[in-house]
């Protein structure tokens, strides 16, 4: 490889550069040359008074970013698998995929409460309508409250009593060394997270073949498939923002199982499907599971 520096290029929130640092450190056990990170402000990060859904969907997390890309003002990009839309980028390709972290949720709250020990119209942040129909499936009684920002700024809006409680990744938390604060940890079976959910990925120029090179050589095989077979989950959907699913899968020897939870618009009715098969048929098993869906709801899950 003929290239003497790289550029990484990542949100600039502590979690974001967390995972780039993540990123760079696996680079380095293939890659001899320097490396640049540079942070790149997006829509996502600057307006935290609107649901995602609002400001543009998920992709206003990464658009910034994948322009720099795009105009070869960095080599890679650092994203969150979770936050990138179900349909790529054309001209870009997602080629490496880390080790994933922990896929599942954890609940924060004052006075360490569990879930279930919720008070009463206790007040639950989150800006995700997937985590919303969820609570409110479990416990009707709670208040959900749109809350924005990074994980920081969730605590402190927490310790503030701006809210009771609120709902996060625990990849985040983890990265973050803060697991002293959970109260509660979910299993991804109580609250089914987020596709992609755990998952770093690494993003390219589809022809920029050195760089392509490097990220085959620090991809996680597992990861991947559980990366794709979930986002496979959301294409057929044609999942956005807006849509309120919620898809893991996990890997057994040679199996893999899905799980899908897909909410209507309003989120009073609610359509689960559960396959597993052998791995080398991730994406037909994907598909089914998908199909499922689509046709159990006949719609009702988009606006």
């Amino acid at each position: 490889m003929n290239k003497k520096k790289i550029i990484v290029g990542a949100r600039g929130s502590k979690l974001a550069i967390k995972y780039a640092e993540i990123a760079i450190k696996n680079i380095k056990t293939i890659f001899n040359g320097s490396i640049e990170l540079k942070k790149i402000t997006t829509t996502g990060d600057l307006v935290l008074d609107r649901r995602t859904s609002d400001i543009g969907g998920k992709g206003e997390f990464i658009k910034n970013i994948e322009h720099e890309l795009i105009n070869n003002k960095i080599d890679i990009a650092v994203h969150s698998l979770k936050d990138i839309p179900s349909e790529n980028t054309k001209g870009l390709v997602l080629k490496s995929f880390l080790k994933r972290n922990y896929p599942n949720e954890v609940l924060i709250s004052n006075g360490n409460l569990s879930f279930k020990n919720l008070k009463k119209n206790s007040i639950v942040g989150t800006s995700s309508p997937r985590r919303e129909f969820q609570i409110r499936l479990k416990r009707p009684d709670l208040i959900i409250k749109l809350i924005r920002g990074n994980i920081d700024t969730r605590i402190s809006m927490l310790r503030n009593k701006n809210y009771d409680a609120i709902i996060l990744a625990k990849a985040g938390i983890s990265s973050l060394n803060l697991e002293n604060l959970i109260s509660e940890e979910f299993h991804c079976r109580e609250i089914v997270p987020s596709a992609g959910q755990g998952i770093i990925t690494l993003q390219a120029r589809e022809k920029d073949y050195n760089i392509l090179e490097i990220l085959e050589k620090i991809n996680h095989p597992k990861t991947e498939i559980m990366g794709k077979c979930e986002r496979e989950v959301l294409k057929i959907l044609g999942g956005d923002c807006n849509t309120a699913i919620g898809v893991n899968s996990k890997i057994e020897n040679q199996n893999i199982s899905i799980i899908a939870e897909l909410f209507s618009v309003k989120g009073n009715n609610r359509y689960f499907c559960e396959e597993t098969g052998e791995i080398n048929m991730y994406l037909e098993i994907a598909k089914k599971v998908a199909s499922y869906l689509k046709t159990e709801s006949n719609g009702d899950y988009k606006l």
